[in-house]
């Protein structure tokens, strides 16, 4: 089975609020002067404005104990301003979870995977 998240339209002021919420007003969120200038070559979403789509899509999974799982991701690509990203998950054999976040073309932007720490199984 597969969960996935709503989507959240990455914007300039989504982006600011986020600075705010979490005090992190490094110029390559928030200075498009600054930003161009950088490898990355325009204002990137803050990778954890898109992690936080991976909790809100896992506390959708039934049984799943997210105060005791452990994240194993990486950010594939920079989240740009107008993107349109959505998070998923699906179990897999192992017993764990994939994880993903995808912007409106497809591409993803994180990929990993979700477990519950061994002994801490409900």
């Amino acid at each position: 089975m597969e969960y996935h998240s709503h989507d959240l339209e990455v914007t300039q002021e989504a982006v600011a609020l986020y600075a705010e919420v979490t005090d992190d007003f490094n110029p390559i969120h928030l200075d498009s002067d600054f930003a161009m200038k950088t490898a990355m070559g325009g204002v990137i979403a803050h990778g954890t404005l898109s992690l936080g789509l991976v909790w809100d899509v896992l506390s959708r999974v039934p049984g799943f104990d997210g105060a005791h799982a452990a994240l194993d991701i990486r950010f594939v690509r920079p989240v740009r301003l107008g993107n349109t990203v959505r998070a998923g998950a699906r179990a897999t054999e192992s017993g764990g979870l994939e994880v993903w976040v995808e912007n409106e073309r497809g591409e993803l932007v994180i990929a990993g995977s979700a477990t519950v720490r061994p002994g801490e199984q409900q």
